[in-house]
């Protein structure tokens, strides 16, 4: 796929209008949402197959792109990608930026804590005084750093390296969106972590695709497909395929 070349005519044009295989920006981390699957080297996952059938829907082509989850709007603004399919809450700070789709499937955060750590914990304040991780970019930061329970949050760039430090004991609580870790965990790499099923999360959102302000024409193509794929069942079945319900 080539990008539309610089100038005067070319900026005038969206891209995604332009373009005639739309470029859709994924992450490599975040099962059953999105992941690179090693045998075929390709981005796989629930929003893969979401954004395939909506563009299968739409009269739409798509081209699926792997890159860091903290990249994703960057990359949208800047044209180097037509659309979002990702674990992406809609948040109102991302809706100053970008636009989102309807919404798609909801969930908040889970707590993990070391396997060796048994209490049953509910809320924030449980937890006081802890060195907590988060990943960048996503919608816990933020509001954990608010809360001033925390002498630190650390932040990391994926999800494994989450995993890994609460798994080897050097952070004590981490914050990661609870499917994607339930997911993850039921795969038995990480076996000296737990996702504490006590905690009632604070930060619920809603999964949506992500599209430039500029680009309303696409927008509702995406919608229009969106509202398909739930009325015939299709984003039903791949729930079910991916473990979500």
């Amino acid at each position: 796929l080539t990008l539309l070349a610089g100038g005067a005519a070319a900026a005038a044009v969206s891209p995604a209008a332009a373009q005639s295989v739309l470029k859709v920006g994924s992450t490599p981390t975040g099962m059953p949402f999105t992941f690179l699957d090693t045998k075929t080297n390709t981005i796989e996952g629930v929003m893969v197959d979401l954004v395939k059938a909506i563009a299968a829907a739409s009269d739409l082509k798509v081209e699926v792109e792997g890159m860091q989850f903290s990249t994703l709007v960057a990359s949208l603004t800047a044209n180097k990608i037509d659309l979002i399919s990702a674990a992406m809450y809609i948040t109102p700070a991302r809706k100053e930026v970008i636009d989102f789709s309807d919404p798609i499937y909801t969930y908040g955060e889970g707590l993990l804590v070391p396997a060796s750590d048994k209490k049953d914990y509910v809320e924030l304040a449980d937890m006081k005084g802890y060195t907590v991780g988060a990943q960048i970019g996503t919608a816990y930061v933020d509001a954990l750093q608010k809360t001033g329970l925390f002498p630190e949050v650390k932040l990391y760039k994926t999800s494994p390296d989450i995993l890994a430090d609460v798994n080897a004991g050097r952070v004590q609580a981490a914050f990661a969106d609870a499917p994607i870790m339930a997911y993850t965990l039921k795969q038995g790499q990480f076996p000296n972590v737990r996702l504490v099923k006590s905690y009632k999360p604070i930060i619920t959102g809603s999964v949506g695709i992500g599209v430039r302000k500029s680009d309303g024409e696409l927008l509702k193509k995406v919608n229009a497909g969106l509202a398909k794929v739930k009325a015939d069942g299709t984003l039903d079945k791949i729930l079910a395929k991916w473990g979500l319900e």
